[in-house]
C-alpha cells in the first residue's frame, strides 16, 4: 500500500505513511476519525482533512475500500473481492471472502427489474447479524 501511495499522485510525507501504516494492518474497517484519533498523539499537527483526503485517494486508486454501510464512511484495507458480516449489537465487520464480486445475469435482471436502466457495477454482500462474542455475552447474562 506504501508504495501504491506515490501512484496516487500525493507525497510520501510522514503523516500519510503513517495513515498507511495505521490502516493496513487494520481489519475493523475504522473510520477516518478513529484513525485521526489514534494518530493524533503522535502527530498533533496533522489535520483530519489530511486523513481523510488520504484514505479518499487509496480507495480511488484501488489500495483499499470505501464502506457505507450507515453512518459515518468506513475504510477497509481489503482491497481483494470480498463480502461482509455485520454484527448488529457491537458493529464489528468482518471480512467474506469470494472469488469476484461481478454481477452475474440474475443480479442483473433482478436490479433491471426493479430499477430500469440502473448500471450495477459490483455487487456486495451484506450480511447482518450477530457475532459469536456478542451471541455469547446475551447468553450468559
Amino acid at each position: 500500500m506504501l508504495e501504491g501511495l506515490k501512484a496516487t499522485g500525493l507525497k510520501r510525507t510522514a503523516q500519510r505513511e503513517a495513515i498507511v501504516r495505521e490502516i493496513a494492518g487494520d481489519l475493523t474497517h475504522p473510520t477516518a476519525q478513529e484513525l485521526y484519533e489514534r494518530l493524533r498523539p503522535s502527530f498533533p499537527s496533522m489535520s483530519f482533512a489530511t486523513v481523510y483526503n488520504t484514505l479518499g485517494a487509496l480507495s480511488a486508486a484501488g489500495l483499499s475500500r470505501t464502506l457505507h454501510l450507515g453512518g459515518a464512511a468506513r475504510f477497509d484495507p481489503n482491497a481483494a473481492p470480498h463480502h461482509h458480516a455485520v454484527c448488529d449489537v457491537c458493529g464489528a465487520i468482518t471480512d467474506l471472502p469470494t472469488a469476484s464480486l461481478e454481477a452475474d445475469g440474475a443480479a442483473r435482471r433482478a436490479v433491471e427489474g426493479a430499477a430500469p436502466g440502473f448500471s450495477v457495477r459490483e455487487v456486495e454482500h451484506v450480511y447482518r447479524g450477530t457475532c459469536a462474542r456478542c451471541e455469547r455475552e446475551a447468553t450468559a447474562g
